[in-house]
């Protein structure tokens, strides 16, 4: 009788036995033992850590905190003008007909450069001044002729009044004859000029440039983000890379308005003469456009970040403390500190970002 009732009992052993695993089951509890040895692994890490930072003596460089005077700057890009860089141009078309100057010629203001057909005008200001001689001459006679109460003032009113007209015909016809040259509009040198004989010149077209270049500038455009603290006054240091030369000078004129398609004011500086520069050099402009005495300045490769903000490590008695800090504006590898650090503070530069808080240091190059 019992060998009958373990028959079914071995046959459903043998049953389940034969049945394959549940794969999702097999997963959950493969990934409980994976969460298991994770966290018998970072219990171990943590105690050999502590073990290891209870006997951990970093090497590090420090820095005295001193009071500095901090400047920002804006650097951008602009060029050398001269302030007086003018095209001149005829004021009305016409063939050239004579060329007085050559590129590189000095010129003084007033001066006739070109010169260009206006024999038409001279013709008709010869015949006005030829007009002009006989009404001087009625004029002449009427008057002898009232001073001895002889005719009547009407006669001598008129002849007056033809001579006075007859004059300013010829005036204006001789500024009309003015319009066909061209003239320097300033002191200074031709520096651009192509002109031909024969060539016809139109206004605003066929021109000489004229500079002065003894007296020089640089321009520039300053975005807008910079327009509350670039202004006329800023100090400014300007470097020319190619005539390998700079002068620290301030900025001449900071434009109000901001060009809407750039957005951008212009700047300009003028420059004392300058051998060395020409128009048209690009220059490099470093715009003082914050500054701070006394203030506490660090370098930036000792700032560290975290999620709660920046920091940094002092010197404790030979422990690293870490601080936390605020920022203010860089410039030139240097941060300005507003708040988390005082002057005579010891702070750790080289070697900081191995440092935990709290950790023992030992100090191989200190500069005060």
């Amino acid at each position: 009788m019992k060998k009958i009732l373990y028959i079914p009992v071995l046959l459903l052993l043998a049953a389940c036995a034969g049945k394959p695993k549940d794969k999702k089951a097999e997963l959950a509890d493969l990934k409980k033992q994976q969460t298991d040895i994770n966290a018998k692994i970072t219990k171990l890490q943590a105690e050999i850590g502590t073990k290891s930072d209870s006997t951990k003596n970093t090497d590090v460089s420090t820095v005295v905190v001193k009071p500095s005077n901090f400047v920002n700057y804006v650097e951008i890009q602009g060029k050398v003008d001269a302030q007086d860089n003018v095209m001149a141009y005829p004021q009305s078309p016409g063939t050239i007909t004579n060329i007085y100057v050559k590129v590189g010629q000095h010129v003084s203001k007033g001066q006739v450069m070109v010169q260009l057909d206006n024999s038409v005008l001279n013709q008709n200001i010869a015949q006005a001044e030829t007009q002009v001689n006989l009404n001087k001459t009625l004029y002449d006679r009427q008057k002898n002729l009232w001073d001895q109460k002889i005719g009547t003032e009407v006669q001598f009113l008129q002849a007056k009044t033809v001579w006075e007209s007859s004059l300013k015909q010829v005036a204006g016809l001789r500024q009309q004859a003015d319009m066909y040259r061209i003239t320097a509009p300033i002191n200074g040198t031709v520096d651009q000029m192509e002109l031909k004989l024969g060539q016809v010149a139109q206004p605003g077209t066929t021109g000489i440039r004229v500079v002065n270049a003894d007296f020089l500038k640089v321009k520039a455009d300053v975005p807008e983000s910079f327009s509350g603290s670039v202004n006329t006054g800023n100090n400014v240091k300007i470097v020319v890379p190619d005539a390998n030369d700079s002068l620290i000078t301030k900025v001449s004129f900071a434009a109000k308005v901001i060009d809407p398609a750039s957005r951008s004011f212009a700047v300009e500086i003028k420059l004392p003469e300058r051998k060395t520069l020409r128009p048209n050099m690009t220059a490099v402009l470093k715009i003082a456009n914050y500054s701070k005495p006394s203030a506490i300045v660090i370098p930036v490769k000792a700032i560290q970040h975290s999620e709660d903000g920046d920091y940094v490590y002092v010197n404790r008695n030979g422990t690293a403390k870490r601080t936390t800090i605020k920022v203010g504006q860089t410039y030139g590898g240097q941060s300005e500190i507003l708040s988390g650090l005082n002057a005579g503070d010891e702070l750790i530069t080289d070697g900081a970002s191995d440092l935990g808080d709290g950790d023992k240091i030992t100090v191989s190059n200190a500069v005060n």
